[in-house]
């Protein structure tokens, strides 16, 4: 698979290489700021260890790509896992460069990977799942046109609070309106 990127866009979305496993990308994973809301929070990164999660998508349906800037390289990841009996594909996204968060890049990878989910991989039906306050993720979700799909109430435990996860989705034939007003 090739670059995802659009004319006139800010990122580009790379299929995840070795370039991409760096001290910077394992430092990402060890910051309890970036790692906030992730279940990764819970465990010590390595490069090893970020190399076998890379390698694991090798021979599988998955999707496992790099966000990267013009200016500032790599900024985050992007994953995408398929369930091709159902067409569906659940995504989940990670921006771990602190100067790149709140600017919308996270919005634009989603929406690149999303248009190549459902146009090129013929996906009928599009995931995602985040902790309750996970504001920048819900912003994610809202602006990718992407509707409730269940709640898990306290299934999480941040900081010493019990936290809901919410889930959304959007469907294949939602898609090309939410799509056209976003590159408008």
């Amino acid at each position: 698979m090739s670059e995802l990127s659009r004319p006139g866009g800010r990122v580009r979305v790379v299929p995840f290489s070795e370039r991409h496993l760096t001290a910077a990308y394992v430092a990402w994973l060890n910051d309890p700021e970036a790692m906030r809301y992730s279940e990764n929070r819970h465990r010590k990164h390595t490069l090893e260890s970020c190399r076998g999660y890379w390698e694991s998508f090798a021979g599988s349906p998955h999707f496992f790509w790099a966000i990267e800037t013009e200016t500032l390289g790599h900024i985050g990841n992007i994953n995408a896992y398929l369930d091709l009996p159902n067409r569906t594909a659940d995504v989940g996204i990670l921006i771990g460069h602190r100067e790149s968060w709140g600017h919308g890049f996270g919005l634009e990878a989603w929406m690149l990977v999303a248009q190549f989910l459902f146009e090129v991989q013929s996906i009928r039906k599009l995931t995602a799942g985040t902790a309750a306050n996970n504001i920048g993720m819900i912003k994610i979700m809202e602006r990718a046109g992407m509707q409730a799909d269940g709640r898990r109430v306290r299934q999480l435990v941040i900081e010493g609070a019990e936290v809901d996860v919410v889930y959304a989705a959007i469907f294949d034939e939602d898609w090309p309106q939410v799509w056209r007003s976003w590159i408008e």
